[in-house]
């Protein structure tokens, strides 16, 4: 920012900064180094929550694993974790020995447990209703591409998607991560596309057993105004 306290130039960090600095003024830059790992030093703040028994803030050298994490806060029957919130990565089992760096699985500190009694569609619909609502409408890929994604995961969840729609959110999602103005178009569909990526049963579970199905049906669509043009002509 340009100007802060007293009007002056005013650096702004958030408080988890402030103490690493305070820290390694006070241990020195060895200490800070021997945590971590080689390219990602010193240690994380995890907020967790979710499906464990001891949710609460972690503090974790850069390199613990997933499943270290998962064990330590009480995980019994985990499906998916939601790192970095909904704008963040969806981390499926078959992942769960990757580990919270800056070159794997980056955070800023959200750590989000979904066990099996979930349902993975319900709450990856949630994101996507929850960026149609924040997108800012200033550019066409977001403002066009949340909705769309909407329309095509609701028509999943209504049970009447085929592989086509599965293919055009993959196309769609896609696009908006490199032509969105800003980040929040670009992370929108992380979680679409993690979860297209890491849960393919789950999608083919829920799609219709046609080849196409038409995003809505023109006579269905029409048939409301027909009904009430008949009505107020007879009244």
């Amino acid at each position: 920012m340009n100007a802060g306290y007293l009007g002056l130039p005013t650096v702004v960090n958030n408080v988890e900064s402030f103490v690493a600095a305070a820290m390694i003024m006070e241990q020195g830059a060895d200490w800070f180094l021997s945590r971590g790992t080689e390219t990602s030093t010193g240690t994380k703040l995890l907020s967790i929550s979710g499906d464990c028994a001891k949710p609460g803030v972690y503090e974790y050298p850069f390199g613990t694993s997933i499943r270290k994490i998962l064990e330590d806060c009480g995980a019994d029957d985990p499906q998916m974790v939601q790192v970095a919130g909904a704008a963040g990565t969806m981390i499926g089992e078959t992942d769960f020995d990757r580990c919270i760096s800056f070159d794997d699985v980056a955070t800023g500190g959200s750590f989000m447990i979904f066990d099996r009694s979930r349902d993975l569609p319900e709450i990856i619909g949630n994101f996507i209703a929850f960026f149609v609502h924040e997108s800012c409408g200033f550019c066409t890929p977001c403002r066009v591409g949340t909705s769309l994604l909407q329309k095509r995961f609701d028509k999943l969840l209504s049970g009447r998607a085929s592989r086509l729609d599965l293919e055009k959110m993959q196309q769609i999602g896609t696009l908006m991560k490199v032509t969105s103005h800003c980040g929040l178009g670009a992370t929108a569909p992380n979680a679409l596309l993690d979860s297209l990526k890491n849960f393919p049963s789950m999608y083919e579970d829920r799609l219709a057993s046609t080849q196409f199905e038409p995003a809505f049906i023109l006579e269905d669509a029409l048939q409301e105004a027909r009904t009430l043009a008949d009505s107020g002509a007879k009244s």
